[in-house]
């Protein structure tokens, strides 16, 4: 914690991300005088490492404030390394944060600080906006089935740090910037696995129950609001569709990932019900219909879980030799 002082007087404790949104601002200079713990004196910012790292955004020779922010939320730069089983690895400049979901992180530099949040993160400074909002976001996040805490990675030094987050499965980690998808995304509720700080991560309802009560994948979808950068990801294969207004596209429930909000998602039946008995298909898929953006995964978790557990001897439906005639002379020719 930090305090600043104005007008000759105190103004704190403030967290760090408040000390850099004053920064950015103007209403703190490299001139106002800041102290935190480990300081035994009051200083100006020019001469706190961390603090003076600040102002490298100024113009040399400028003497107003810096520049105006383009984002509300924290702008960060990465790269995502492997095919298959991949990883994405963020840099965090001096007072940047990210945000991820619980045992995602592979790993993080010395001066990465981790800090569990209540919530979904999307504050720009810890406690902004009260207990009741910190309630409201981790109420969200428990109708999504997901933790009520998430964690955040954040750099308080004054050089860059890295923090890096492992996809769960194989597949595809997707970058998605929701400034340029109009603020909003709306994903699988397990498909998302960190952001930027800054980027809400909320519930989005579907219209017809019957997406809740039929749909496989749950009547409650996670929607990723703000103007930073978001990673989902995809397993198997991805693939991006751009539906043209009424072109419609049927997916297996499973298989749609995210999808741009202008797109319509609702679930119908097969229409057969020997086709829904005996196809392997389900008795439902999704219908989506644009205009808008699609993404789909050709391996959901879910298909590969079962595929799994039916090839465990003696779990589900038995060995891997189940549907063949060979059958159980197959098992003993295999050990099993």
């Amino acid at each position: 914690m930090w305090f600043i002082a104005i007008d000759n007087a105190p103004v704190g404790p403030i967290a760090w991300d408040d000390l850099v949104a004053r920064v950015r601002t103007g209403s703190v200079t490299p001139e106002t005088l800041v102290f935190t713990s480990g300081m035994s004196q009051w200083e100006a910012a020019r001469t706190v490492p961390q603090v003076a790292a600040l102002f490298g955004a100024l113009t040399p020779g400028a003497s107003g404030a810096p520049p105006p922010i383009g984002r509300r939320a924290h702008e960060i730069a990465y790269r995502i390394v492997g095919e298959d089983l991949q990883f994405v690895e963020v840099e965090l400049d001096p007072g940047e944060a990210a945000v991820a979901e619980a045992g995602t992180l592979m790993y993080m530099t010395a001066g990465v600080q981790m800090d569990t949040i209540f919530g979904d993160g999307s504050n720009q400074t810890p406690g902004q906006g009260g207990v009741f909002n910190a309630l409201l976001g981790a109420g969200k996040r428990l109708l999504t089935g997901e933790s009520l805490f998430m964690t955040a990675f954040s750099n308080p030094t004054s050089s860059i740090q890295k923090v890096a987050f492992a996809a769960p499965y194989p597949g595809r980690i997707l970058p998605m910037d929701l400034e340029e998808l109009g603020g909003e995304l709306i994903c699988q509720k397990d498909s998302f696995l960190a952001a930027a700080r800054g980027v809400a991560i909320g519930i989005a309802f579907q219209k017809r129950i019957g997406v809740g009560l039929f749909g496989g994948e749950g009547f409650i979808m996670q929607r990723l609001t703000g103007d930073g950068l978001t990673f989902v990801h995809a397993g198997g294969m991805m693939a991006q569709m751009e539906l043209k207004a009424g072109e419609t596209l049927r997916v297996d429930t499973g298989c749609l990932v995210a999808l741009t909000p202008t797109v319509q998602y609702e679930v119908q039946f097969v229409g057969k019900v020997k086709t829904a008995l005996f196809g392997g298909e389900g008795l439902f898929f999704a219908t989506v219909t644009g205009p808008g953006r699609v993404w789909l995964q050709s391996l959901p978790l879910s298909r590969m879980a079962d595929r799994i557990m039916k090839a465990v001897p003696g779990f589900g439906k038995g060995g891997k030799e189940e549907g063949s005639v060979l059958g159980a002379f197959g098992r003993v020719i295999d050990g099993e």
